[in-house]
């Protein structure tokens, strides 16, 4: 693997994690950081008190679409926009870092399905365990999605520029066949 290659996917590798712990700041913390006593009194609350943990889920929402359904209905507010569209525009980059990071083969559309439901589940249940925010099945739902438009922007860019490069050069030697 040549330097410029190496130092591509450092610099790649970097921007995720960057964009990682963007992501966690966002979802889990809203935009501020916790101090990790807080972080830790919270765990402490909750585990020792399932009572708290089973609060915390009953707040939930478990029935697919139903958040989705009142914020497109009423759609009064910044608030409502925001969650609808944040929710899928925060995980686009990752389906994107997904295809960036992955091997040779790639990684395919199930793959991107999985890891992106399984770091949104993540983010869910940790919102839970902290008393961060609360369970939304409709949060699983947007986050995946986001993370399959990346997977789908990022595949058809590739193609576009591949079949770009691919005509520019069917042309030039179009060109040197005629002179």
């Amino acid at each position: 693997m040549s330097k410029s290659k190496i130092m591509n996917r450092i610099i790649v590798l970097a921007l995720f994690i960057f964009y990682i712990c963007e992501l966690f700041k966002i979802i889990l913390f809203k935009f501020r950081w916790r101090d990790t006593t807080f972080l830790m009194s919270q765990l402490q609350r909750n585990l020792g008190n399932p009572d708290n943990l089973v609060y915390q889920l009953q707040r939930g929402n478990f029935i697919p679409l139903k958040t989705v359904s009142i914020n497109i209905q009423s759609l009064s507010g910044w608030h409502d926009l925001s969650n609808f569209v944040g929710n899928i525009a925060a995980f686009i980059p990752f389906g994107i870092f997904l295809v960036l990071l992955s091997k040779k083969r790639g990684i395919s559309f199930r793959g991107v399905l999985g890891q992106s439901f399984i770091l949104s589940l993540s983010l869910e249940c940790l919102q839970v365990v902290f008393s961060l925010g609360i369970f939304d099945v409709d949060d699983l739902l947007l986050n995946t999605s986001g993370g399959l438009i990346g997977f789908g922007a990022i595949k058809l860019y590739r193609k576009f520029t591949v079949n770009t490069s691919g005509v520019e050069q069917d042309g030039d030697m179009v060109e040197k066949q005629k002179i």
